[in-house]
C-alpha cells in the first residue's frame, strides 16, 4: 500500500490552483461565473492545458471541448484510468465545485508522476467542458459526450438565453468539426478502465458528523418536471371567494401538500419547489394561470417513481376539486447511479488504514461520475463543505482537507494505474 503524507504539499499546490483558476470568471463579490464556451471559461481551459503540459502530461481536447492530459503507460495495459471533474460553474458560483476535483487530480498524478514514474496503465486527468446547465438546457454536457450518452449533434437544437446555438457557440470557442463524409465528429471513449472523480460534498453531513471523507455508495436519482396550473384571471375585488378558479392559490395548495409528502417519506427523499411565476402576477388580478418547477431526487428507483407518482396524482386531484386545469412536463429523468461496489470497497480500506474518519453515503447532487456507471468501473468520494453550503461565493473546504482528499485519490490511483491489474 502507498503510504502518503504530503498533505501539507498538496493543499499548497491545490489551492494555488484553485486560486488561479477562480480569476478566470472572477466577479466583484466574490463569486465565480464559468459558462460553458464563454471567454472566461476558455481562459480556464487554456490556463489548466499549460499547468498539465508543465506536469509532463500530453494535453488534448475533443471536439466539443472536453481537456485531456495524458500520462503514458509503460505497460502491455491499454485501458486508461480517468480522473478528473468539470470546470464550467453556475453563476456567481464558488471556486471549489468541479475545479477542485481538477486540481486535486492533476496533483495526484504529478505527484505519482515524479515519485514512481511512468505508471503501467495510462492516467488521464480530465477537465469536462460542462456539467452544470448553467447556460444551455442539458447538464453533463462534457461527460455525456465522453460517455456516448450524448452525440455532438445535440448542440444544433439547444439555445440559450440569448439565441445562441450551443453549436454556435461551440464552434466560437474553437471546438466542433466535421469527419470525412460531414458528419459531426465524436467525443465518444472506447478506453477507459476506470473513473474516478473526487468532488466537495455540497452539503452539510461530513461537517456535522465530524468525518473527513465521503465514499459514495449511489447518486440519487432525480426527476424535473414544469408543472402549469391554469385557471381564470378575475378581478381581485368583485370575485366572491366561492367562485373563484385561482391557479396561484391551487399551485400554493399542491406546495404544501409536496412538502408534508416529502417529509412524510423521510430521508434521504428531498423534495423542492425552487422557480415559480404566474400570471397576470399584479397585486388585484386573481392568477390566471401559475407555474412551478418540481424537483425530486431519492437513491432508489421504485421509492422515487413511487412518490413521484402519489405526488402528481394529488396535484390532479387538487386541479379537479379547484376547477383548474393542470399540465406537467417531465424535463429531466436520472436514474440512482451505484458507483462500483470494487472501488469503493478500495477506497474504505484506504481510509481504514490510515486513521481517517471517514463515511458510507448517498450523493443527493448530480456528477459527472454517474455518466460513467455503465461504461467502466466509477467511484467518487467528497470532502467536507463548511456549512454545507455550494454554488455560492461562501463556498469553502479548509486547505487541510482538500489535501486529505488528494492524498486518497493519489492512493486509489496508485492501485488502478501502477498495480497489476484494474478490476
Amino acid at each position: 500500500m502507498l503510504k502518503l503524507d504530503l498533505e501539507a504539499e498538496f493543499a499548497e499546490s491545490v489551492t494555488g490552483l484553485l486560486d488561479e483558476l477562480a480569476m478566470c470568471g472572477a466577479e466583484r463579490n466574490g463569486g465565480v461565473t464559468r459558462l460553458l464556451y464563454t471567454p472566461s471559461w476558455l481562459e480556464a481551459q487554456r490556463l489548466l492545458e499549460r499547468r498539465m503540459t508543465e506536469c509532463g502530461l500530453t494535453a488534448r481536447y475533443d471536439c466539443v471541448g472536453n481537456l485531456f492530459g495524458r500520462l503514458a503507460g509503460r505497460g502491455s495495459e491499454s485501458g486508461v484510468v480517468l480522473t478528473g471533474s468539470h470546470i464550467d460553474t453556475v453563476r456567481s458560483g464558488g471556486k471549489y465545485d468541479g475545479a477542485y476535483g481538477i486540481a486535486a487530480s492533476l496533483t495526484a498524478v504529478k505527484f505519482l508522476h515524479e515519485k514512481f514514474g511512468p505508471p503501467l496503465r495510462p492516467i488521464e486527468v480530465v477537465s469536462f467542458c460542462e456539467e452544470e446547465g448553467s447556460r444551455f438546457p442539458l447538464a453533463y454536457w462534457g461527460s455525456g459526450n465522453v460517455s456516448g450518452t450524448f452525440s455532438p449533434e445535440l448542440a444544433d437544437g439547444l439555445v440559450d438565453a440569448q439565441g445562441v446555438t450551443m453549436r454556435e457557440a461551440m464552434e466560437a470557442a474553437g471546438f466542433g468539426g466535421t469527419g470525412p463524409s460531414g458528419e459531426p465528429l465524436s467525443a465518444k471513449r472506447t478506453d477507459l478502465a476506470a473513473f474516478v472523480e473526487v468532488h466537495i460534498e455540497q452539503g452539510m453531513t461530513l461537517e456535522r458528523f465530524g468525518e473527513r471523507i465521503g465514499i459514495v455508495e449511489t447518486i440519487a436519482g432525480q426527476r424535473r418536471y414544469v408543472v402549469t396550473v391554469l385557471g381564470e384571471a378575475n378581478h381581485a375585488g368583485t370575485t366572491p371567494m366561492a367562485l373563484r378558479r385561482d391557479a396561484m392559490a391551487g399551485a400554493a395548495e399542491m406546495i404544501a401538500f409536496l412538502e408534508r409528502a416529502a417529509q412524510k417519506a423521510g430521508d434521504p427523499l428531498v423534495a423542492t419547489v425552487g422557480s415559480i411565476e404566474c400570471v397576470p402576477n399584479v397585486p388585484n388580478v386573481i392568477a390566471g394561470s401559475a407555474e412551478f418547477t418540481l424537483d425530486i431526487r431519492h437513491m432508489s428507483e421504485t421509492l422515487l417513481t413511487g412518490f413521484c407518482d402519489t405526488v402528481l396524482g394529488t396535484f390532479r386531484t387538487i386541479a379537479e376539486r379547484r376547477g383548474l386545469k393542470i399540465r406537467v412536463r417531465s424535463v429531466l429523468h436520472t436514474r440512482p447511479a451505484p458507483m462500483d461496489p470494487v472501488l469503493t470497497g478500495r477506497l474504505e480500506r484506504i481510509c481504514s488504514s490510515r486513521g481517517i474518519p471517514y463515511r458510507r453515503m448517498m450523493s443527493g447532487a448530480g456528477h459527472d461520475a454517474q455518466m460513467f456507471r455503465s461504461v467502466c468501473p466509477t467511484a467518487m468520494l467528497f470532502v467536507p463543505s463548511r456549512g454545507g453550503i455550494s454554488h455560492s461565493p461562501d463556498e469553502y473546504t479548509p486547505p487541510e482537507d482538500l489535501a486529505l482528499g488528494t492524498a486518497v485519490l493519489a492512493e486509489l490511483l496508485y492501485e488502478l494505474a501502477y498495480g497489476e491489474k484494474c478490476p
